[in-house]
């Protein structure tokens, strides 16, 4: 009697072991899967694609820019604001920096933010005078206790640092805006060939992320409108766990949803970033009464593994992308593929 007790009690024992390590190794594989979400990754062993710089639109210089930085052992918060400083100096684009098309008073006002691998932001709004404002951004970052400085305290800020005060507004800005004076037709233009702002998402090798955005907003704008480029969530978002995503376009539709803090939440919650890109844009068009037609969002967003993702209402949005070495540009996919 007591041999045969003692074999129903070790059979009991062996099978609560057995029961115990399947669900041991069943929260195990649910405690990963969590873990694959909450990251964004997939669940394959795929080797992430180290470092990567993308921009929105056709910014070759930029990006090449600022994969140099990395390429040369820079910081990605380097990187971002390298890559930035070259469309700011860029008087033909008319849209960044110096030659940016002004405000319906004839003021050329800048717009910009900078995110870091620590999740520090800053960001400077209506500034006058001063061209390569997000590097301003970055000292109001680093430099003071607040995020965020606005028109004339930031531009007395920038003097203090040491920033040369220039008249941004060049004689084809002045011209344009001397012809669109003729009519004074205020709304959105569906931007298809040249871009409104730059918005850049870089990762070094080490797999650290940051960001940058900067605009001079929209053209011929009441006097002290802001967009979504300087406003953390709105233009731009970074968590160094997750990912990160920018935005272009008409910023007061970005704002609604909050744009590139959505883009990240839905890859921390197991979206892919095309996927992710692709539901923003769609929490946009979606909304009732929503006007789409008649302007433009696109949205680029990279996650913690180096994929990529792009997507926009219309056709004739495109980024270039820095991987493996080869920096291109390409054609987003897009909603609204109706004519």
């Amino acid at each position: 009697m007591k041999r045969r007790k003692f074999i129903q009690s070790a059979a009991l024992t062996g099978l609560g072991l057995t029961v115990g390590t399947a669900l041991t190794a069943c929260e195990d594989e649910k405690n990963a899967a969590v873990k694959t979400a909450a990251t964004g990754t997939t669940s394959t062993n795929t080797k992430p694609v180290r470092p990567l710089v993308i921009a929105t639109w056709n910014t070759p210089l930029a990006v090449e820019t600022a994969a140099k930085v990395l390429q040369n052992g820079g910081s990605v918060l380097d990187a971002v604001e390298q890559g930035c400083r070259i469309e700011e100096a860029n008087e033909k684009g008319q849209s960044v920096g110096k030659g940016g098309l002004p405000d319906r008073d004839g003021n050329v006002t800048l717009d910009a933010c900078i995110m870091d691998k620590h999740g520090n932001y800053g960001a400077v709004l209506g500034v006058k005078n001063i061209m390569h404002v997000i590097s301003l951004a970055r000292k109001v970052m680093e430099d003071t206790p607040h995020v965020m400085l606005v028109g004339e305290g930031a531009e007395k800020f920038a003097y203090e640092k040491g920033f040369k005060k220039e008249d941004l507004l060049t004689e084809a800005s002045k011209k344009a805006w001397e012809e669109w004076k003729v009519k004074s037709e205020y709304k959105p233009i569906i931007n298809i060939e040249n871009h409104d702002t730059i918005g850049m998402l870089a990762i070094d090798k080490n797999g650290d992320i940051s960001g940058a955005c900067t605009t001079s907003g929209l053209a011929y704008k009441m006097a002290g409108r802001v967009g979504d480029s300087p406003i953390i969530g709105g233009g731009l978002f970074v968590d160094n766990e997750i990912g990160g995503a920018s935005a272009t376009g008409l910023g007061e539709e970005v704002l609604k949803t909050v744009g590139s803090f959505l883009i990240v939440e839905l890859m921390r919650q197991g979206k892919s970033p095309q996927e992710a890109c692709e539901e923003a844009i769609r929490r946009i068009v979606e909304k009732p009464n929503s006007d789409f037609k008649n302007f433009q969002v696109g949205y680029i967003a990279v996650n913690k593994q180096g994929e990529t993702g792009a997507y926009s209402i219309h056709e004739y949005f495109s980024y270039n992308l820095y991987k493996e070495k080869e920096n291109k540009n390409i054609q987003s996919d897009f909603y609204n593929k109706t004519k």
